[in-house]
């Protein structure tokens, strides 16, 4: 019967001897469906059940275009400044130390050349775990660079839009990227050098109406939410229920605003063809 009684009061496992189950070995996507976390790695963050493709970073996208994870990043070391001393709920100084401490990123957009399928590629990365992925000065200004970049050295651009909006901590100088960017990208259409714009989940606010839609070709990934508003706010705006598939990528490429939508195991092959499309190249 001393097997089944409690002999010592209280819990006397060392700390260190505690069995924890780890976390995130398994992913439950929206559907329901249960992943093994290491098989949704291998697969590229998409769900082998039901082809839910999972939100990634800078980092995944990378290795998914660049051949062999080999690049060099762009303006590695910028970072926002304060200069409205904006505060809501914390100092947005501190708040951008918190973003770089837990993301140990600098900002929400990284920019880094290298070779996709053999030939050199400039992509603009945006990453939504950093402040939701706004658009500050420093979004605005690496796109550009990036968008330098591929002037001067005649290599294809491509955008990844991640992103709630512009970022309101930073107000007015938030928004002049949207300007910025877009007569960025007149230069590089005047140079007659392709760009390539893919919507992730989400392309959201000042990101949509600027760079995000100026293609030459816009795609996108399966299910994404794409729009300027959110559903909510058009809903409550509007007064009116919404169609079903409201800013889904399927519902904004049936209304004309995307051309493709690709999926991630397809896209470093369908942007590259796109390119050789554009540019009249032989197909890689």
């Amino acid at each position: 019967m001393a097997w089944f009684k409690r002999t010592e009061k209280g819990i006397t496992t060392a700390t260190e001897d505690k069995k924890d189950v780890p976390k995130g070995l398994w992913y439950k996507s929206p559907t329901g469906k249960i992943v093994d976390a290491d098989e949704l790695a291998r697969n590229l963050y998409v769900s082998p059940e039901d082809g839910f493709h999972v939100r990634i970073g800078s980092k995944e996208y990378f290795e998914i275009l660049f051949d062999n994870n080999e690049f060099k990043e762009l303006d590695a070391k910028m970072t926002s400044k304060d200069p409205l001393h904006f505060v809501d709920t914390k100092k947005y100084s501190d708040r951008l130390k918190d973003a770089m401490d837990k993301t140990k990123l600098k900002d929400a957009v990284r920019t880094a050349v290298g070779k996709s399928k053999g030939k050199d590629l400039v992509v603009c990365c945006m990453d939504f775990a950093f402040i939701g992925g706004s658009m500050g000065a420093v979004v605005g200004e690496k796109i550009a660079r990036g968008i330098d970049h591929s002037i001067k050295n005649n290599i294809p651009f491509v955008m990844i839009s991640k992103s709630g909006g512009a970022r309101m901590m930073e107000a007015a100088y938030s928004l002049m990227q949207l300007a910025k960017t877009s007569a960025k990208l007149a230069q590089l259409a005047e140079a007659k050098i392709p760009y390539i714009s893919l919507c992730t989940d989400p392309t959201t606010g000042g990101t949509t109406a600027s760079y995000a839609m100026l293609g030459d070709v816009n795609i996108s990934e399966p299910g994404a939410l794409i729009g300027f508003a959110g559903p909510r706010v058009v809903k409550d705006t509007t007064g009116k229920d919404l169609p079903e598939g409201f800013q889904t990528a399927e519902f904004v490429l049936e209304h004309g605003f995307l051309d493709f939508i690709t999926p991630r195991k397809e896209l470093k092959n369908k942007i590259n063809l796109y390119l050789d499309l554009i540019l009249n190249n032989p197909i890689r």
